[in-house]
């Protein structure tokens, strides 16, 4: 199978527990229990439990404080990606390749961290422009883990750094197009919608910025142990509250 990502050979172990946000004690098949490196700081609701299994990374740059990083975790028998760093280096591969059918066609360039925003304070992951007859695309990308069944759920906590990312991106209409884009790091979901129930407020903002014009693109990813696969769009729900969504 050809991956739009590939891991470096990975280490399976145990949870035993995550703490202090960026660490977790993991428990080897040979028994050595090691310290990982935990690149989600958020809440990571049902995406921790102890005792399930979970694939690491080795480093060898002996300057880093932590060789391990814990890459993804088994929920239910899907694999879910844990490394935030991930999402936004799988979606630059598949906007330089033109992988992704809705935006492909659309532009010639790719810009990551691009200024913008009130007073330039604010950088958008991706910039995408060089079709003169299109408007310029400015795209920010969410890691999604959060799920209820197969509806996948985004954010996981209040963000306020979110809201303001898509007030932002609202401010951009009309002279670019702005989109805003979810990277579901799981594949048992085939629906997605805001979570409602942890920032209401968030939520509102999503469905006045696709009201507004705001490209809303939840796109779906199966996490292996050897690699990221693409499958495509999920479901768009933003007709109701998600707690009511079946």
């Amino acid at each position: 199978m050809t991956y739009i990502y590939n891991y470096p050979p990975l280490i399976s172990g145990t949870l035993i527990k995550r703490y202090k946000r960026f660490l977790a004690d993991i428990e080897l098949a040979t028994g050595e229990i090691i310290t990982a490196h935990c690149p989600n700081t958020g809440p990571m609701t049902g995406v921790c439990t102890p005792e399930s299994s979970v694939l690491i990374s080795k480093s060898d740059n002996p300057k880093r404080k932590l060789a391990y990083t814990w890459e993804a975790i088994l929920v239910d028998n899907t694999w879910v990606g844990i490394n935030t760093a991930l999402p936004n280096r799988v979606i630059k591969s598949a906007l330089q390749q033109q992988l992704l059918p809705e935006l492909a066609g659309r532009y010639t360039k790719v810009r990551s961290e691009v200024p913008y925003g009130k007073d330039k304070k604010s950088r958008i992951d991706f910039v995408l422009t060089g079709n003169d007859d299109q408007l310029p695309l400015y795209v920010e990308v969410k890691n999604v883990t959060l799920s209820e069944g197969n509806l996948a759920l985004f954010p996981d906590t209040v963000t306020t750094r979110g809201q303001r990312h898509l007030q932002e991106l609202m401010a951009l209409l009309p002279a670019a197009k702005p989109v805003m884009l979810y990277f579901i790091n799981r594949s048992d979901c085939d629906k997605f919608a805001p979570s409602d129930r942890c920032d209401p407020q968030y939520a509102q903002l999503l469905r006045q910025a696709a009201a507004m014009g705001v490209e809303i693109l939840p796109y779906r990813f199966e996490i292996t142990p050897q690699g990221i696969n693409y499958l495509g769009l999920a479901e768009l729900v933003l007709d109701r509250p998600s707690e009511v969504i079946k």
